[in-house]
């Protein structure tokens, strides 16, 4: 499972963590998260995630 990072904000998605706030448990791939699921900080959607090589 790897990281994402938002291209917006720079927010990174570390599945190791999750996002609680947003009901996303740790150990959820980025791939798992709702379509609908938009970054904690900016508020921009999921496809606007880029995964950190």
């Amino acid at each position: 499972m790897g990281k994402y990072v938002c291209t917006v904000c720079g927010w990174v998605y570390n599945p190791a963590v999750g996002d609680p706030d947003s009901g996303i448990t740790a150990g959820t791939a980025f791939e798992d998260i709702p379509e609908d699921w938009v970054c904690p900080v900016c508020g921009i959607s999921k496809d606007m995630f880029e995964k950190v090589a």
